[in-house]
Formats: C-alpha cells, sequence, structure tokens
C-alpha cells in the first residue's frame, strides 16, 4: 500500500494561510492541554520515588508534541504516513495528541477504507502499548480494569468521531467541487450553444441573401443582355428596359439593407427583420418572371385553399422563386409552369417545369436547389430535381401542411 500518492485538486484544494494557522493552532493547544494534564498525572504518584521517570518522560512527551506538530507539514503530500507516525508518537506523548488528530481528519478526507483499517489497527496497538508502558513506569498508579474500560471506549469513541469528521470534509469538498464543475460545465455548454446559435443565424442570413438577391440580380442580367445585345429597341424601350434594371437592382439594395441589419444590430434587436415572403407575394413574383421574358403559367386548381402556417407559405414561396430563377438562367426565353396542390392535413405539393437547355461553358447549378432542398427537410418535408421522363427540368416538393 503506498503511502504517497498524487493528490488531486478537487479533493484537497489550496489552503488559505489563516486556514493552516488555525489546524496549527488546534494541533498545538490540544497538545499542550493534553501534555499538562498528564504531567501533572505523573508528578501526582508517588513524587519521590518516580520523579526522574516522571521528569524524563515529560521532556520526552513535550519534545515528540513539538516534531508531530511540525510534521503536519507533510500530511497533504503523505497522508497515511503522517497520521501512522502521529499515532505511533502517542505511545508515550500525549502533546502529540493534537497532531495525531488533524492528520487523522486529513486522512480520512481522502475516504480510503484500508487507510482507515490501517489507522484503526496502529491505535489500538498504540493503545495497549502505552497502557503497559505506563503500568510499568508507574506501578503505584490506579490501574483498576473500570478505568482502562473506560479509558478504551473512550478513545474508541475519539477515534470514531475523528474519522467520521473527516469523511464528511472530504464528502463536503467533492460536492462543492462537483458543484463547481457543473457550473464550469454548464457555462461551456452555454456557450457553444451560443456559438451554435450564431452559426445557424449567419446561415440563415446566408440563405435569405442568396434568395433574395439571386432573383433580383437575375433580372438585372436578363435586361441589361437585353440592352447590350439588341440594337433594335426604340428609345422608349431602351429606357423602360433601364428604369427595370434600376428598379430591380435598387430592390436589391433595399432588400440586402434589411438582411445585413440583422448582423449589424446583432439577435437582440428589435424592429429589423430580413424580407419573409409569403405565397401571398406569389403574383408579384410571377409578373417580374413575365416581365423578364419568361412565359410563366400558374396552376392551383388543385390547392383547396391558401396556406395558412408562415413557415409553410415562406418555405413555398423561396422554393417558386428559387426555381423560376434557375431556370430564367439556364433556360431563358423557355416556358415555366408552376403548380400548387393539397390541403390542410396532408400535404402541400409544389411543381416547377421548364425545358432544359445546356447552361453556357463555366457556368454551374445546384448551390440553390441544395440550399432549398435543407429548407424543405427543415421544414419536414423533401425536395427533389432532375430532368423527368419528358426532358423537362422539374421541382418537385412536398410539405406537411398542419390542420
Amino acid at each position: 500500500m503506498s503511502l504517497d500518492t498524487d493528490l488531486p485538486s478537487q479533493e484537497q484544494p489550496a489552503l488559505s494561510t489563516w486556514s493552516s494557522v488555525w489546524r496549527y493552532l488546534v494541533a498545538a493547544g490540544v497538545g499542550l492541554a493534553a501534555w499538562g494534564v498528564t504531567a501533572a498525572e505523573h508528578f501526582s504518584v508517588s513524587p519521590a520515588a518516580a520523579e526522574n521517570v516522571a521528569g524524563t518522560l515529560v521532556v520526552v512527551d513535550l519534545a515528540l508534541g513539538v516534531m508531530t506538530t511540525c510534521l503536519l507539514a507533510l500530511r497533504r503530500r503523505y497522508p497515511l504516513a503522517v497520521a501512522l507516525l502521529t499515532l505511533l508518537a502517542t505511545t508515550v506523548s500525549s502533546a502529540s495528541v493534537g497532531a495525531a488528530t488533524i492528520s487523522l481528519v486529513s486522512m480520512a478526507t481522502w475516504r480510503r477504507r484500508r487507510w482507515v483499517i490501517a489507522a484503526g489497527v496502529v491505535a489500538l496497538v498504540t493503545g495497549l502499548v502505552s497502557e503497559l508502558f505506563y503500568r510499568a513506569a508507574f506501578p503505584d498508579r490506579d490501574n483498576s480494569g473500570y478505568l482502562v474500560l473506560v479509558g478504551f471506549l473512550v478513545s474508541v469513541t475519539y477515534f470514531a468521531a475523528v474519522v467520521a469528521t473527516g469523511y464528511y470534509i472530504g464528502t463536503r469538498r467533492e460536492l462543492v467541487s462537483s458543484l463547481r464543475e457543473q457550473v464550469a460545465t454548464a457555462e461551456r455548454e452555454r456557450e457553444l450553444a451560443m456559438e451554435r446559435s450564431r452559426d445557424a443565424e449567419r446561415t440563415r442570413i446566408a440563405r435569405e441573401m442568396h434568395d433574395v438577391l439571386a432573383h433580383r440580380i437575375s433580372l438585372v442580367a436578363l435586361h441589361a443582355g437585353a440592352l447590350a445585345y439588341r440594337d433594335d429597341l426604340t428609345r422608349e424601350e431602351t429606357r423602360e428596359t433601364a428604369q427595370t434594371i434600376q428598379s430591380n437592382a435598387q430592390l436589391a439594395l433595399s432588400e440586402l439593407r434589411q438582411v445585413l441589419g440583422v448582423l449589424r444590430a446583432g439577435a437582440g434587436a428589435e424592429g429589423i427583420e430580413p424580407p419573409q415572403p409569403t405565397l401571398a407575394e406569389l403574383p408579384a413574383l410571377l409578373a417580374d418572371a413575365r416581365e423578364a421574358g419568361s412565359d410563366v403559367d400558374l396552376d392551383t386548381t388543385g390547392l383547396v385553399e391558401e396556406p395558412r402556417p408562415q413557415t409553410l407559405s415562406r418555405t413555398s414561396f423561396r422554393i417558386v422563386q428559387e426555381a423560376l430563377t434557375n431556370a430564367r438562367k439556364h433556360a431563358p426565353g423557355e416556358p415555366v409552369s408552376v403548380r400548387l396542390s393539397g390541403g390542410p392535413g396532408a400535404r402541400l405539393e409544389i411543381e416547377v417545369r421548364n425545358p432544359v437547355r445546356s447552361p453556357p461553358d463555366g457556368q454551374r447549378g445546384g448551390v440553390g436547389l441544395a440550399g432549398l432542398a435543407e429548407r424543405a427537410e427543415l421544414a419536414g418535408g423533401e425536395l427533389d430535381h432532375g430532368i423527368g421522363p419528358d426532358g423537362a427540368f422539374v421541382v418537385e416538393a412536398r410539405l406537411p401542411w398542419p390542420a
């Protein structure tokens, strides 16, 4: 059994100066009191015959008490060794009782059963040896069996009380350490949750920026391309196209400012919200697409009623908006059909279909559709896209519609 073990900080926290000082004061005070009582008892028993023996024992007693008190400095590094040594010193030194008490309490805070058993055996042997020694040194002293039994019971009770105190202190230290660890863990989890929340908000804002700007910028690019390549436009048509470009650019900047306002003001800001269009704005969206030259057909015959849940309506609008943007980018001028169907308690089905055209060199798509698929999954639905049997590009979404 090892006598020295690394000391965990949570079980044996560092003591303040006063905490260390009062322990030494208690050890010295208890030791001096016990030494005074023992010295008086020694000199009261046949003082003439036992004067030399009593004088020697008193000096040795006090010297051992000083030594064991100094030994307390090592009790936190070698708890069991110091406890056993101070117990052994109490065989002939009452002045060591205080140091033995402090060292036993310190050892018991570790709550190691083997250590307590070893200390108990040493304490029992020490008591028996001490009784035999004092019987031989002072044969005239009252050594009745009654007094020996009372002394034994007092010693056992004292040892149990000291060990119980140490166990209580050790348990309390562990509880305090556990509470501190829980607080630290909760703080770390709170910081991680805040970081995740910030990341989620950034992702949401980035998705909003894509959805808002992709539609407007595609309109600007389409009309700007018409101005660049068509030389048969009249002055009035050129002015109208330029006004359309200006209007969409201003709308794009305005919506971008609203989205970025959240980043500048922080999550706790009030009155600043990114644009959240719903299916109520679908006619305006289709009007923009038709004005840009797209032939868009809307079919809502299978729709029981207009979706009322805000999340469902917003997600549906974004799906249609992104599908129209992709159609305008990759198949400009081709007809686009939009079909909405479903009802409460079932699902809202969205289908956007347009003929396929090979994209120009270097042009790639799919990022917006990947974001839409994520939106649909977050809303509890699903989204598929690809080339249909008729050769058209189809975007299909199925979203749950609460009753």
